[in-house]
């Protein structure tokens, strides 16, 4: 089971493997044993970033990459693998510091190759923007990295539509590669971005939908599963108004988003968790949901949405 990401040769399973936890508040066997699982049900996608989990107080630094890159030399298993990952985002201390400039950014390529145990990266991500650098710089840095083999391809997380735009626009003037895939945070819940901790997190809206819709350019959904929000709802662990819930999914419209996806699970006897991945995996453009899972059960019941597919009434219903 496996869909083409436009514009490149890679062939991707429906869902991504998301790594955050790997080698840090999930040890090295457990992380295997998540990986493994993943591999073993078809899955093929693994997304990381360099700065996983850099935040967190006596963790060795880019534990994801190099928990990833001991699971793949120890399983012999790297070829069949598209690794994901992510650099160029500013350090925690300095998150208005722009980490974009060629030496920056192929400071983290290189440590990412290093960590991972690989010759280039499939597809990697700039993990921030920094506005005030003009596109063309950044492509022409990008197209020096795939022209040396280090990288194939790269996309973009966390930019706006406008800098999207302005950034393929340059690329197709150019006759250069543009961005393959964007990472935006995007789930069936709806975001009130301005509730977000970190400011510089970009999600899916309108505008972005479609463009998407006339480009077909892939997206990667992180926090595809809104840290659990519906299905935490369904077992009564959160409820609205609850301190516990988030303040960024704390609106009216997730009440209604919520009721629609509890009749689509009757519907199709899919979990809660299952209809609301069903849902991104049903859009007009290509979804990559990125799941993040801490337990196996967690794994095993998102992959059961691999193959699921919504009708537009459906998708219409939750999205309203």
């Amino acid at each position: 089971m496996r869909k083409p990401i436009p514009g490149t040769d890679l062939m991707s399973f429906p869902l991504c493997l998301g790594s955050v936890p790997f080698g840090s508040t999930m040890d090295e066997k457990q992380s295997f044993r998540m990986m493994d699982l993943y591999f073993e049900h078809g899955g093929n996608f693994i997304d990381t970033a360099e700065v996983y989990a850099n935040w967190l107080p006596g963790v060795e630094k880019s534990m994801a990459e190099k928990t990833i890159g001991r699971w793949m030399k120890e399983r012999k298993n790297k070829e069949k693998l598209i690794v994901a990952t992510k650099g160029g985002q500013p350090l925690p201390e300095r998150k208005d510091n722009s980490r974009l400039s060629k030496g920056d950014i192929q400071h983290d390529l290189h440590g990412s190759l290093q960590r991972l145990g690989a010759d280039y990266i499939d597809l990697y991500f700039l993990h921030r923007d920094d506005e005030s650098r003009p596109v063309a710089d950044i492509l022409e840095t990008m197209n020096g990295f795939v022209k040396e083999g280090l990288i194939r391809y790269f996309g973009c997380s966390n930019w706006t539509t406008e800098r999207i735009m302005e950034a393929q626009d340059y690329a197709i003037k150019h006759s250069l590669q543009g961005f393959s895939a964007n990472q935006p945070m995007y789930s069936a819940a709806h975001i009130d971005e301005t509730k977000l901790s970190d400011q510089t997190l970009k999600a899916m809206d309108n505008k972005m939908e479609r463009f998407h819709e006339e480009t077909e350019m892939a997206v990667f959904a992180y926090s595809s599963q809104a840290k659990g929000l519906f299905a935490k709802l369904a077992d009564g662990t959160l409820s609205f108004g609850d301190e516990k819930m988030p303040s960024e999914y704390s609106v009216s419209r997730n009440k209604k988003r919520f009721e629609a996806i509890q009749q689509i699970s009757e519907e199709t006897g899919a979990t809660i968790n299952q209809a609301g991945l069903a849902y991104l995996l049903s859009k007009p453009f290509p979804v990559f949901p990125i799941v993040g899972c801490r337990t196996e059960e967690q794994l095993l019941d998102s992959l059961g949405a691999a193959e699921m597919k919504l009708t537009g009434e459906q998708v219409n219903k939750i999205a309203l």
